[in-house]
């Protein structure tokens, strides 16, 4: 399968793209991108929550009342779980969300989203740019030459660019991501995928 080249004006170059079938033409799997998506998404937490348990709570350790004949439940010191201001039961401490998945899943993961993104035609490949200077300016135009200045879009580069950098990182719906660090969430989450030509590689 080939795909057209564009240039960032949005006119098509002369050029053509041969699709590799072992990446963008396979077979998907949906079991391994919800398993690379949801570890994406687990490692992104800051797991920084944490709670005091009793023995963490200052306050007095004598003992509330005495133990019998008050007709109520015993009681120890004003620690205690049930009283307001008493430890918490069993909260939430810092803990790192990850899991282990094997770097094969994450491949097959990765070659089912680009799969999906060339069969529902959200893949575009673009001729190698760079801009002369920062501008949020020039990436808008160059969203809006392909009418997606409203969508979400993710731009691979082959290495950081950081004027192209600079330029979109002011758009909340714009993305900009080295052909190295490209995984299946960011893929899935932007509504149109474009590629820079060396990228492909």
């Amino acid at each position: 399968m080939e795909l057209e080249v564009y240039k960032i004006n949005g006119q098509k170059s002369s050029k053509k793209v041969k699709l590799n079938k072992a990446i963008f033409g396979i077979d998907p799997n949906d079991h391994a991108i919800w398993l690379d998506t949801k570890n994406i998404m687990a490692r992104r937490r800051q797991g920084t929550h944490s709670t005091k348990e009793r023995n963490a709570i200052t306050g007095s350790t004598k003992k509330i009342k005495r133990q019998k004949g008050t007709g109520t439940a015993r009681f120890g010191d004003i620690k205690n779980p049930i009283f307001r201001g008493g430890g918490r039961t069993f909260g939430p401490h810092p803990r790192y969300y990850g899991f282990k998945l094997n770097k094969k899943v994450k491949k097959l993961a990765r070659r089912s989203a680009l799969t999906y993104k060339v069969k529902d035609k959200e893949l575009l490949i673009l001729e190698d740019f760079s801009f002369e200077q920062p501008k949020t300016k020039q990436f808008i135009e160059l969203l809006g030459n392909f009418e997606l200045t409203d969508k979400k879009t993710l731009l691979v580069l082959p290495e950081s660019n950081e004027n192209i950098v600079l330029s979109a990182r002011n758009l909340q719906k714009a993305k900009v991501i080295n052909a190295s660090s490209l995984n299946t969430y960011d893929i899935l989450n932007a509504s149109k995928l474009l590629i820079a030509e060396s990228s492909m590689k």
